[in-house]
């Protein structure tokens, strides 16, 4: 699944005309000092109360309602994605039979058992011997030499673990935030391969479009190839646009009751009687959803669910704009900051990876794959990169643009007074006060902060640290 070789935009002189070229005009700024920015009671840096609108934004973003690409230009580059960029997986073409191989390479690959000390969420050990348990129960022995390629569907939203485990880990015993075993999540709806058991067979080692990981083997319903790979190319259908919108109550239909759907997933529409109660209530407020289920023998079914009218949701994804992105992104604003997709939530890839698939766009899971895809157009910097070529590749950032540093990612919305603005779903966050020292502000969600002030420590800042700015809206 190996794509061509990556084309990078180095910034010597000729890599930062060709950016000025490419990127668009209307977005260029002269270079201005960065003001020097108030801390407000609250404590976030050069942050007013103003700032936390996305109207505030878009009313200072030029062309804010131009679509940036067509459905069907972004449709070409879903395709290219699957087919160029190595930490994707494209179901359908997966051979009709799995060998023990590549099955073994997928579970290999994600994780290897733990060798130093982790801690568990009272702040104690993890025993050695618990640590072997949890990778004995992988089963690595157990796959089969050949087998039949099958699939399934979430039926809900399900983590996905980088070993057969619910048990969360830390490596601190002060921290319990980062669990080293959860690695992201699956939504309602999404397809899957199912490669192997645990064990213990309550988990499933499962092969998503963006993620190969383990999930609780009751969150998956196994169907044909035909019926699941369908479900996402059924019409009419639902997009999710709002952050994380719920179906109503039902005793009538409790699989589907209250079931979360988060921003992007796309769900067909039932076909039920406009004028007949859906589980117990009049359809006419809502829209009726054909959602997957889970039966007793573990195969998938369907069942229809109701969504509230009121509900952000969408006939078809919303234009790929630059207020599209601005609503999207700040409509997850103060939600925690969950790595992996944890406490029902998201971290920074996920958080900008949600945003753009309410547009139609999809990006690879995580921040090092997302930061060097060869699909879309990006600069790519390098430690010798100077100072002055970073802050002139900031000045041509376009509302939407990704920055990428080690192990995170921020969402450009625009200038204030030639200072940048960033969302982004961050669990730090520090600047330098008056008296030089590091100050730290404890942020751990979604936040808007100013680009230029962030800093690692004392000596670097973010811009120092800066790896590629990739600009989502755009074709390659």
């Amino acid at each position: 699944m190996k794509g061509p070789p990556l084309s990078h935009l180095r910034l010597t002189t000729a890599g930062l005309l060709a950016l000025a070229l490419a990127w668009p005009p209307c977005m260029a700024r002269t270079p201005q000092p960065a003001p020097s920015l108030p801390v407000p009671v609250h404590g976030v840096i050069g942050v007013a109360d103003a700032y936390l609108s996305p109207e505030f934004w878009v009313a200072r973003t030029a062309a804010a309602d131009t679509p940036r690409m067509t459905r069907a230009a972004i449709d070409a580059r879903n395709a290219r994605l699957l087919r160029e960029d190595a930490s994707m997986h494209d179901l359908a073409a997966l051979p009709a039979t799995l060998d023990r191989a590549r099955v073994a390479s997928w579970i290999e690959a994600l994780a290897s058992p733990p060798t130093r000390p982790l801690w568990d969420e009272t702040g104690t050990p993890v025993a050695k011997e618990a640590l072997e348990a949890i990778a004995a129960n992988r089963a690595l022995a157990a796959i089969p030499a050949s087998q039949p390629t099958r699939f399934g569907m979430a039926v809900r939203r399900a983590p996905l673990r980088a070993f057969p485990t619910a048990l969360r880990v830390f490596n601190r015993d002060d921290d319990t935030d980062i669990d080293r075993f959860q690695e992201s999540a699956l939504f309602p709806g999404d397809a899957v391969v199912i490669a192997h058991a645990s064990a213990d067979g309550r988990w499933l080692f499962v092969v998503s479009t963006r993620y190969a990981a383990w999930t609780e083997a009751d969150a998956i319903a196994q169907g044909t190839r035909d019926e699941v790979l369908a479900y996402a190319r059924r019409t009419p259908y639902r997009v999710i646009t709002g952050a994380k919108p719920r179906t109503v109550f039902t005793r009538e239909a409790p699989r589907v009751s209250e079931l979360q759907l988060d921003m992007g997933t796309r769900v067909p529409l039932a076909a039920v009687a406009p004028d007949q109660p859906v589980n117990g209530q009049h359809p006419y407020t809502a829209w009726p959803l054909d959602l997957p289920v889970r039966n007793a023998d573990g195969r998938l079914a369907f069942s229809p669910a109701l969504l509230p009218k009121i509900a952000d949701s969408s006939a078809d994804y919303l234009p790929l704009t630059r207020a599209n992105i601005l609503r999207q992104a700040f409509k997850f604003l103060g939600e925690r900051y969950g790595w992996g997709h944890a406490y029902n939530a998201r971290d920074c890839s996920g958080f900008v990876s949600d945003v753009y698939r309410s547009m139609g766009v999809q990006l690879p899971r995580n921040t090092s794959a997302q930061a060097v895809s060869p699909v879309f157009p990006r600069v790519r910097f390098s430690p010798g990169d100077s100072r002055e070529a970073r802050m002139a590749a900031i000045r041509a950032l376009d509302v939407g643009d990704l920055i990428y540093i080690p192990g995170h990612v921020m969402l450009y919305i625009g200038d204030i007074d030639g200072m940048p603005y960033v969302i982004h779903d961050t669990n730090g966050g520090s600047y330098l006060g008056a008296d030089g020292a590091l100050r730290t502000m404890h942020l751990n969600g979604v936040s808007v902060t100013p680009l230029l002030p962030l800093r690692f420590d004392r000596s670097h800042d973010y811009v120092d640290r800066i790896t590629n700015i990739v600009r989502v809206a755009a074709a390659q």
